[in-house]
């Protein structure tokens, strides 16, 4: 990684955007405290300056809700280009409006909001067609502009590569046009089933719509962990015959098995492609990759990430290439960031199958349909997957959990001082240390720093 990383790091720069990154500092002084990230598997909380307006269709949002996201693990392992230390994580969050900026109308303070994880202007092409990831005005990073001859929208907490914005594993933060990147929340809808509009939710869903998933169709997930758990529900919704869920971590599979899911451990099945095929002879309809690329299974990618050959593993592609049937389609959701060895190209030409990189998915397109379709008539609960709810000052700790996918977590809930209490039928506040003294099958992380 670090090859390559330096090999770019010339030419990180900054282009011309609408919008500032770094926000000014609340006059009077007054902290927060905030996860930041330091270097590889060092992230802590910190004392931060509180933000406050610095645009004038800027809202700053206090925080009641926020969580930890697998493509979080990234910026943990040090994966993305152009992080710094010192950088506020976390692009997964909502909570109260607190301030607004003086060319903002629609919100109003004490307002609850659940905030998208991009940053979009409202006014450039992308985003007048609701495209909100794809904003031409909000990320300036030159460096993204080189590795991929464009740009997405500014992301919050996730580098300097989607622009340099802090994030929302914190207290306070800034929202740059709150009116764009802001849905009010309704007074019915708990915080608990509106947190994950921000990016769960939408992720998922735009996989299995923009992959094509249609009803009678065989559908096979690689990854699930919270968003391939969600595919595998959206398109069980969507009226696929079947899904399969391919894993290793005993409790996410059996919670895919709840849903209904059919599941491959990898592990016992080391050849997935051909277990695949002795389940459905014919192959799949539609393969979706929400799995992880850094961590490889051969030797092969094993020595290409030592040696800092490539970025990203090409083994869970070649094995949906493989499953598939002709003219399968393969949507890729996972955050594949950079470069990788030994794709079988040769499979995806021969057979004819359709590669769709979903890209990083347009949350503004779907939040209220999700919102008023699926949430407030119970068609979706998205507090299935919480599992786990925390104080603000245990998440250096969760990432340690997260990461190493101990303690049954799929997904968290993680409380600051503005949060309301649990919503019934939902996990009651616990601390990491705790997690798992009552089973001794269970190891706890108190101590291991």
């Amino acid at each position: 990684m670090q090859t390559l990383a330096n090999a770019f790091q010339s030419k990180l720069g900054l282009a011309p955007a609408d919008v500032t990154p770094r926000s000014n500092v609340r006059e009077g002084g007054g902290t927060m405290k905030a996860l930041a990230w330091y270097g590889n598997k060092d992230v802590r909380i910190i004392d931060a300056p509180i933000p406050d307006i610095t645009q004038p269709e800027d809202v700053i949002v206090k925080v009641t809700g926020t969580t930890i996201c697998g493509s979080d693990l990234h910026l943990y392992h040090g994966e993305i280009l152009a992080l710094k230390k010192g950088d506020i994580l976390g692009h997964e969050f909502m909570g109260v409006i607190d301030r607004v900026g003086p060319s903002v109308k629609s919100l109003r303070v004490g307002q609850r909001v659940v905030v998208s994880f991009q940053i979009a202007c409202g006014k450039c092409s992308y985003c007048k067609r609701k495209l909100s990831s794809m904003c031409d005005r909000t990320n300036p990073s030159s460096l993204q502009e080189y590795m991929y001859g464009t740009r997405d929208a500014g992301f919050f907490g996730y580098s300097h590569f989607t622009g340099g914005f802090a994030g929302g594993q914190a207290e306070y933060v800034r929202v740059p046009f709150g009116e764009v990147n802001c849905l009010v929340v309704p007074d019915e809808i708990k915080d608990e089933q509106a947190l994950y509009l921000s990016d769960v939710l939408p992720t998922s869903y735009h996989a299995v719509e923009d992959t094509g998933v249609k009803e009678g169709d065989v559908v096979g997930v690689w990854g699930l962990g919270p968003i391939g758990l969600c595919v595998a529900k959206w398109a069980l919704l969507k009226g696929a015959s079947r899904v399969i869920g391919i894993d290793k971590v005993p409790y996410r599979l059996a919670q895919a098995e709840k849903m209904g899911v059919d599941t491959v451990d990898f592990t016992i099945y080391t050849d997935v492609a051909k277990q695949i095929k002795e389940l459905v002879p014919d192959g799949l309809d539609v393969a979706i990759d929400a799995a992880t690329f850094h961590e490889p299974k051969t030797v092969m990618h094993k020595i290409s990430k030592a040696l800092s050959l490539e970025t990203d593993v090409s083994e869970t592609l070649n094995e949906t290439f493989l499953a598939v049937k002709k003219m399968g389609r393969v949507g890729i959701i996972a955050a594949y960031a950079g470069y990788t060895n030994g794709l079988n190209v040769g499979a995806l030409m021969e057979k004819g199958i359709r590669l769709i990189g979903n890209g990083q998915a347009p949350v503004h397109l779907y939040w209220n349909e999700i919102l008023n379709e699926y949430i407030i008539p119970g068609k979706f609960d998205p507090t299935f997957m919480i599992t786990h709810r925390v104080p603000l000052e245990d998440m250096a700790k969760l990432y340690q959990a997260f990461d190493k996918r101990e303690l049954g977590v799929i997904k968290v809930f993680v409380e600051t001082r503005a949060s309301s209490p649990p919503m019934a039928g939902c996990p009651k506040t616990s601390r990491v240390d705790d997690w798992g003294r009552d089973d001794p099958a269970v190891p706890s992380l108190s101590g291991d720093q």
